[in-house]
C-alpha cells in the first residue's frame, strides 16, 4: 500500500512540476549579497523538539509535538534568535506527504509566531544509514545522538530506480514553499560527503553516490524558482578557498550554493580562518554548525567572530532531550551510563528551559540585542 502511495504522490509532482521551465539560474554574487542585506543578523540553532530523538519522529504524526515546539521557539526568541535550522526527511514525504506538508506549515506558523525562520535540511548524509518510518527507537543509554537517521539512507542512495521519488520529493516541498516568506532558505544536503559516524558500518561507493546525486538535487530545488536561496555547507578540510584541494562533493557544493555555509567545531582560530575562506567567494556566508565545548568551540570564542563577520550562526542544539547531544561524540566509544560528562557538549538549555550557562545566554541575548 505504501509502494502505491509513493508512486502516486510522484506522479502527482511530476505532473505538478513537469511543465516548469528550466531552473533558475544561480543566484548573482549582486543578487545573493543584497537578498542578505535585508536580513538581520541570523542566529539560531539546529533545532529538534526535546520531544524527538530524529527528523523522523519530529515530524510524523504520532509524535509532532507542537505544543513543545511552540514552549521552545518562546524560549529562543527571548534569547534574541531569529532563525532555526530543521532537518525533514523524504521518507516523510514518501509516507504521508499532504500529512508532512501540513505539519510544516503548522511549524511555519509557530515560529512565525514567534519571529523565527527556519532554514529547512534535505537530505542528510550522518549518523544510521537505514533509515525506518514509524516508531523510533528509544535512546541509547549514554550516547550521542543514537537514533539520528541519514537520508536518503544507504538503500535509496543505491537504487537509481528511486531517484524519481527523491525528485519529487524535493520538487513538492520546496515547491509548495517557494514563495513562502516564513522560510529563510534551503540546506539541499547537510555534510554531503561524511561517511556516516558513529559505530555504523560505512556504506560502500556512498561518496561517488552522493557526489552524482546531490547536483540533481540543487537542480530539483531550484526548478521550482524557490525566493530563497539553496546552500550546502563544507565541514571537513581547511582549504575551501582552493578549488584544486576540493573533492567532487565539495566541488558540487561550492558551484550550486546561493548562499555559502560551512560547519567549524574548533578553537576560534580555526574558525577564523575557515570563515575567511568561505567569504572569499563574495557571497554571504553562514555558519551551520559550530559550539561543541568539548572540542574547543564555544559561544564566547565563535558567535563575537560570527557578528563581526556578518556570518549568520548556527549552534549545535537548543534543549537538552531525546537526541542526547550534550553527550561528546566518543561517547559511542564509551556511553556515559555512570557519569555525566565533566561539560555538557552541545546544547543551550536544559529540559525546563534554563539555561546550561548563564553566562552563555547572556552573551547571546547581548550580541542579538536582547539585552545583557
Amino acid at each position: 500500500m505504501r509502494i502505491v502511495k509513493v508512486l502516486i504522490s510522484a506522479l502527482g509532482a511530476s505532473l505538478l512540476f513537469g511543465q516548469t521551465a528550466d531552473a533558475r539560474p544561480l543566484w548573482s554574487k549582486q543578487a545573493a549579497n543584497s537578498w542578505y542585506a535585508r536580513q538581520p543578523w541570523l542566529v539560531g540553532a539546529n533545532y529538534t523538539p526535546a520531544s524527538a530523538i530524529n527528523q523522523l519522529e519530529m515530524w510524523q504524526s504520532a509524535t509532532f509535538d507542537s505544543v513543545a515546539i511552540d514552549r521552545e521557539l518562546d524560549w529562543a526568541e527571548k534569547l534574541g534568535m531569529n532563525t532555526m535550522r530543521v532537518f525533514i526527511h523524504n521518507l516523510l514525504w514518501e509516507d504521508d506527504a499532504e500529512g508532512l506538508k501540513r505539519r510544516m506549515d503548522q511549524f511555519l506558523v509557530i515560529a512565525a509566531r514567534h519571529h523565527i525562520r527556519p532554514v529547512f535540511v534535505l537530505f542528510d548524509s550522518c549518523w544510521d544509514p537505514y533509515p525506518a518510518i514509524g516508531p523510533q527507537h528509544p535512546p541509547i543509554p549514554g550516547v550521542h545522538n543514537s537514533g539520528w537517521v541519514q537520508g536518503p539512507g544507504a538503500a535509496r542512495l543505491a537504487d537509481r530506480s528511486r531517484y524519481a521519488a527523491l525528485e519529487s520529493y524535493v520538487k513538492d516541498i520546496v515547491g509548495r514553499f517557494a514563495k513562502d516568506d516564513r522560510v529563510l532558505a534551503w540546506d539541499v544536503w547537510n555534510e554531503p560527503n561524511n561517511e556516516g559516524g558513529g559505530n555504523y558500518a560505512p556504506t560502500p561507493g556512498k561518496k561517488a553516490m552522493v557526489a552524482g546525486l546531490i547536483g540533481q538535487a540543487f537542480d530539483w530545488a531550484r526548478s521550482t524558482d524557490p525566493v530563497q536561496p539553496l546552500t550546502s555547507g563544507l565541514w571537513i578540510g581547511d582549504q575551501w578557498d582552493r578549488q584544486a584541494t576540493l573533492d567532487a562533493v565539495e566541488r558540487v557544493q561550492v558551484a550550486n550554493s546561493d548562499v555559502m555555509s560551512f560547519h567549524d567545531y574548533s578553537w576560534p582560530e580555526k574558525f577564523q580562518a575557515r570563515a575567511k575562506q568561505m567569504l572569499s567567494y563574495g557571497r554571504p556566508v553562514f555558519c551551520t554548525e559550530y559550539m561543541a565545548r568539548g572540542a574547543g568551540s564555544t559561544f564566547d570564542g565563535s558567535l563575537p567572530l560570527g557578528k563581526r563577520l556578518n556570518i549568520a550562526m548556527f549552534n549545535w542544539g537548543f534543549v537538552d532531550g531525546r537526541t542526547q547531544t550534550r553527550l561528546p561524540w566518543d561517547s559511542w566509544k564509551k556511553p556515559y551510563t555512570f557519569d555525566e560528562p565533566a561539560v555538557w557538549f552541545h546544547e543551550v538549555l536544559r529540559a525546563d528551559g534554563t539555561p546550561y550557562r548563564d553566562a552563555e545566554a547572556a552573551l547571546i541575548r547581548k550580541l542579538t540585542g536582547r539585552g545583557s
